[in-house]
């Protein structure tokens, strides 16, 4: 009962993980697609769900919460991982928006207390870890107690919940509409969360992710004068 309880702490957007300043390309998305509404939105939650996070940010979270980080050695598995986030992050304001997520959740938990959060947070300012959301979720995450599989449920639902409330405070869509989308993105997240991550062991960690769209519509929101969210 109190895994449930902290599951629903971590995936309340109340909690303050940060995530609030970040459309991850909704906002480019919309600026380039005039009419951009409910449709186009549930369109775009699929494309990120599909092949973004089921091959690269879930994949790693998983990996971060076998690892865990409660010595050197764990930490510097905890590093391969985080370098192959990076490696898969194509686009600057992607790659730099869960850098900087990533650390605002690692602040959170150290205000907090949450075991091994202080630890991680020197390893990113040190440069031993760059801190990528989904690594830092999948630590954290294991030290509350969190089993792997609720722990890549909340992350799911984080995710999907991020890009619809982006086009809620964007105007693009209602939160009637918002939760319409949000509620046909679960079936979506619960039929990836089935699929097993092999784990690659002394091999090398190969991420899988390819939303050209998504990304490129965040290259050009990154120069845009005026905008909303930091991606």
């Amino acid at each position: 009962m109190l895994a449930d309880l902290i599951a629903l702490q971590q995936g309340d957007t109340a909690f303050p993980s940060g995530s609030f300043a970040f459309s991850n390309g909704i906002e480019g998305l919309a600026a380039q697609e005039p009419g951009f509404g409910e449709v186009e939105l549930a369109r775009n939650v699929s494309a990120a769900l599909d092949f973004r996070w089921a091959g690269t940010d879930r994949v790693a979270l998983v990996l971060a919460h076998r690892t865990g980080a409660d010595d050197a050695v764990a930490l510097e598995r905890l590093s391969a991982i985080d370098a192959a986030v990076e490696a898969a992050s194509l686009s600057e304001p992607m790659r730099t928006g869960s850098r900087r997520n990533g650390a605002s959740l690692l602040a959170a938990h150290a205000r907090l207390g949450t075991p091994g959060a202080a630890a991680l947070r020197a390893a990113v300012r040190t440069g031993t870890l760059f801190g990528h959301l989904a690594t830092v979720q999948g630590a954290l995450w294991r030290a509350l107690g969190l089993s792997e599989e609720r722990a890549a449920s909340v992350a799911g639902y984080a995710f999907a919940s991020g890009l619809t409330s982006a086009a809620v405070r964007l105007g693009l869509v209602g939160a009637i509409e918002a939760q319409r989308v949000l509620s046909g993105a679960l079936p979506r997240i619960a039929r990836i969360l089935e699929h097993p991550v092999d784990d690659p062991q002394d091999e090398d960690i190969v991420l899988t992710g390819f939303t050209p769209l998504i990304e490129i519509a965040a290259m050009r929101q990154a120069q845009a004068e005026l905008r909303l969210f930091a991606n």
